[in-house]
């Protein structure tokens, strides 16, 4: 396998989706498509890739707005996966209306994610990516680590000298505080942290500058 990380930043918050993709097979998932997924299908075929899945790092609206329209671009439907816990969010269009927005209401899941799981691009690719349940910011929020890429795909979990918010429901800093201790600091430094919104950081840098992570540094 060769893997490889496409980011497009993509809609009005913005948001970073990503391709996560085999050169050798063509084959490939994407993770949080957003508004204007379009131009994620055009540049998966444009690469030569073929999407397999849906990962959803949790089911905020401005992370699941394009599902439908990637995973309607297939027949069959592409599977879409998602925690449980983040079903309320997922099926009531991910809180949009909250603000003043509205998304195409995505297919049901097929895949329900569970701390631990081993994932691979597709049933007959070796499984490489670990699934990292990471509450906090929403109760079923989840990363994806490849650690063949040394990358963390972490969602809204953390970002470069910043943390999610944890003021919509379910939401609760105590426990976003304590996930990021546990499950992202304990990552080598060199681990790239592949965030929702904003540039890429590290667990190295973040450990050393992240303010509000004061107290583990």
């Amino acid at each position: 396998m060769q893997l490889e990380i496409m980011r497009m930043t993509l809609g009005p918050l913005p948001n970073n989706v990503y391709l996560l993709g085999d050169q050798h097979s063509g084959k490939a998932v994407v993770i949080d498509p957003s508004f204007g997924s379009d131009f994620v299908l055009q540049r998966a075929e444009s690469s030569g890739w073929r999407l397999q899945q849906v990962w959803l790092t949790h089911g905020h609206f401005d992370h699941i707005a394009g599902v439908a329209t990637i995973a309607n671009d297939f027949d069959p439907v592409l599977p879409v996966a998602i925690h449980p816990a983040d079903l309320a969010w997922y099926t009531q269009q991910g809180g949009a209306e909250r603000f003043g927005m509205s998304i195409s209401q995505p297919p049901t899941p097929k895949i329900s994610f569970q701390d631990g799981m081993v994932l691979g691009l597709s049933p007959e690719l070796p499984a490489n990516v670990r699934v990292i349940h990471a509450p906090g910011h929403s109760p079923g929020h989840v990363m994806f680590y490849c650690e063949d890429l040394a990358a963390l795909f972490c969602g809204d979990v953390i970002f470069r000298t910043g943390i999610g918010r944890t003021d919509l429901p379910g939401g609760d800093l105590d426990t976003l505080l304590m996930t990021i201790r546990t499950k992202v600091l304990t990552l080598p430094d060199e681990t790239r942290l592949l965030s929702g919104h904003g540039p890429e950081s590290s667990v190295g840098y973040e450990r050393a500058h992240n303010p509000f992570l004061s107290d583990d540094m």
